[in-house]
């Protein structure tokens, strides 16, 4: 079911950001996520604008930006749910063609060709041969057209105004990459699945994978299937967007799903009293490790937010403060538990402030 929250909850001066209407003209407070398939030709910031029009709300955003020749998953979130986003899984997937004997000033088929050299010779053993050097942790040069700043500017700004740039190296992390296709032909083109760590251009891959073979290499399309814990099966279109709001069936994702794959934590009553109102309180050592963040929830399951666990070195459990424990979710053992017999949980990410509990209460 949409995780829909019913308006006489909303705080007073919300000014109808996280407001919108069902076809009977009912008024719900809207907070989720939303699976989006990106068609080409859109940015990622066209996206959230359709979307923001289309529910008639401000507060939208979205989990990582796909050039616009792209398509594919875009995590996008709304109301409240847009401060979860820096707590979504990190990991990303895609499929990928490469096409070999072009290189050009954006890395992909969206930017001028520098040099054009038909490679009719080169054959799917000399890339395998190879392609192992792309998978694991590596020193990667994005492209001269991309969205990282250098100096208070974006690259593409720079590359746009001829400015002679020395573009940084970063540190990514490739997964997997694997081939699920080859054709043979003066520009042969090979696709790919690759899955890989936040940060990764896959425009830069296909630069340097035909420059290692010596014919040059350029992205020719690119699909995102995964992103954030959202996959491109699971997805919709714009078009589907705007026909479930039509109609009535729009139901975005549940916040707390978005972080299912954190640790869960539940609370009982009076320590969800005390968590709304922003206080620390005192877990058991064999709740995860320090430092470890968490998802909270009440022990009835609704979702109270994000916290962290923290080592209690102002010593509360010995000065018999929050004395009470947590109900703990059943979870996973954790990795490295805390050395001390009780750690603090601190909120990190409050979902549900005192405000809404006394509506909730009458």
């Amino acid at each position: 079911s949409p995780y829909l929250i019913p308006a006489r909850l909303a705080k007073s001066g919300d000014n109808g950001k996280r407001r919108c209407f069902d076809r009977t003209g009912t008024e719900f407070i809207v907070d989720g996520f939303l699976n989006l398939n990106k068609p080409a030709g859109l940015t990622s910031h066209d996206c959230v604008a359709k979307v923001r029009r289309l529910l008639k709300l401000k507060r939208v955003g979205h989990g990582g930006t796909l050039d616009p020749a792209a398509t594919g998953v875009l995590p996008i979130a709304v109301g409240r749910a847009t401060r979860l986003l820096q707590y979504l899984p990190e990991g990303k997937a895609y499929r990928a063609t490469v096409r070999f004997g072009v290189r050009t000033a954006t890395d992909d088929l969206e930017g001028e060709v520098l040099e054009r050299s038909p490679a009719p010779g080169l054959e799917l053993g000399a890339i395998q041969a190879v392609l192992d050097q792309f998978c694991g942790t590596l020193q990667q040069v994005p492209p001269s057209y991309s969205a990282i700043q250098v100096g208070g500017k974006r690259l593409y700004q720079l590359a746009r105004a001829g400015a002679a740039v020395d573009v940084p190296v970063r540190t990514v992390v490739v997964d997997h990459i694997e081939v699920l296709g080859w054709r043979s032909q003066d520009y042969p083109e090979l696709d790919l699945a690759i899955a890989c760590g936040p940060g990764t251009y896959i425009r830069a891959i296909a630069r340097d994978l035909g420059d290692l073979l010596g014919v040059g290499g350029t992205l020719a399309a690119l699909t995102r299937t995964t992103s954030c814990g959202f996959h491109l099966a699971d997805s919709f279109t714009l078009e589907e967007l705007a026909a479930a709001v039509e109609q009535g069936r729009f139901q975005p994702i549940r916040p707390e799903l978005g972080v299912a794959h954190l640790r869960a934590i539940a609370l009982d009553e009076a320590l969800t009293f005390r968590w709304v109102r922003g206080q620390r309180m005192i877990v058991p050592a064999s709740t995860g490790a320090i430092g470890e963040i968490c998802r909270v929830h009440r022990d009835s399951g609704e979702f109270l937010g994000i916290g962290e666990l923290q080592q209690d070195a102002e010593g509360l459990a010995e000065n018999g403060e929050d004395a009470e424990p947590a109900n703990l979710a059943e979870t996973p053992e954790p990795a490295e538990p805390a050395k001390t017999e009780q750690v603090l949980l601190r909120v990190k990410l409050g979902f549900v402030d005192a405000v809404d509990q006394k509506a909730e209460g009458n």
